[in-house]
């Protein structure tokens, strides 16, 4: 598979990002000529200290992605989009709806025409998210499930994957879709709470503040540890059986999430978590237990999660030990 993208010219969005950075590694190292775009925009989570050990090897590109001159300039002459980039605030997304709308759902539409006029045999590989489903009819969720999006995000999210399948099946624009569930792991947001609630769980067990678990402390979650996700990225690119598809990642590890925070705490050897009521404004969108059936993409493309959440902890969390002053300095 290595060879498939050695030598091609490929576009990342949100490419300083967590997940973006990371998939950006994988591809440096398979000899990939990789573009990173990324508007810097604090809230999102860009951060260069994500690329400090291959910013030599890439290409950056400070532009957001709603500007349609640059993203048509970027677009031209690549042989992949990685189209990551996004708002991922569910709780941003209620109260900057506009915002959400015009990252997730119209610059999805303009990033899809450019194609269509300058550079129809791209393929793109879209990151989409669970957060889509809503609140389970039943468990695990497979790809067949209704979606009932419970927040602005997710309609948004749900719009911008329409539009891929879209022109798809009617432009021959090959793209792939793919659903993540809680992907963490080196790199992710760890300031706040706006990309992964683990992000700031790690920051706060590092400071030595309690972790606050929502309710009971009994909804059940699913992990990805970053790897696994940037690998089921790469095999989607890299296979033309994925064109036009929908898949969800996941895990066969489905834990509470107070054992979650039991197993954080035993890592560290210390710090503690304290069960907290839900905000009002955090529980009308809590879509309580959630975890994938992603067994299509392991049929079809084989993939499966390769690293146990036990051993993503530990690099997580040790990853953050060494170098917090680049993510969570004020």
């Amino acid at each position: 598979m290595a060879d498939i993208y050695s030598g091609k010219n490929i576009l990342i969005t949100g490419g300083l990002g967590f997940i973006g950075s990371n998939l950006a590694r994988k591809l440096v190292s398979q000899g990939a000529i990789v573009t990173l775009v990324d508007s810097m925009i604090p809230e999102y989570g860009g951060n260069l200290f994500n690329i400090e050990d291959i910013h030599d090897k890439l290409t950056v590109s400070a532009c957001d992605i709603r500007d349609n001159v640059v993203m048509e300039n970027l677009l031209k002459g690549k042989d992949y989009l990685f189209n990551l980039a996004a708002q991922t605030s569910h709780m941003g997304s209620m109260a900057n709806p506009y915002t959400d709308l015009d990252i997730n759902t119209t610059a999805q539409l303009s990033i899809l025409e450019i194609c269509r006029k300058v550079n129809p045999d791209i393929k793109i590989v879209f990151a989409s998210t669970r957060q889509l489903y809503g609140k389970p009819d039943y468990l695990p969720v497979d790809e067949k499930h209704p979606t009932r999006p419970v927040d602005i995000n997710g309609i948004n999210k749900l719009a911008g994957e329409w539009y891929h399948l879209l022109y798809n099946n009617v432009y021959g624009i090959r793209t792939s879709v793919l659903r993540l569930t809680n992907t963490y792991g080196p790199g992710m947001r760890v300031k706040d709470a706006r990309q992964t609630f683990l992000g700031i769980w790690v920051r706060l067990l590092l400071e030595g503040k309690p972790i606050k678990v929502f309710g009971d402390g009994l909804q059940l979650r699913d992990f990805n540890y970053v790897d696994d996700c940037v690998d089921a990225l790469i095999m989607s690119g890299a296979s033309d059986n994925a064109n036009g598809k929908v898949y969800n990642l996941g895990s066969d590890e489905i834990i509470n999430l107070k054992s979650l925070a039991e197993l954080m705490v035993s890592i560290c050897n210390e710090g503690k978590y304290d069960l907290i009521p839900y905000p009002p404004e955090r529980k009308v969108i809590d879509i309580g237990d959630y975890y994938s059936d992603f067994r299509l993409i392991t049929k079809e493309l084989g993939w499966k999660p390769k690293v146990n959440l036990l051993k993503g902890l530990e690099k997580t969390l040790s990853y953050y030990q060494l170098h917090h002053t680049q993510y969570w300095n004020d």
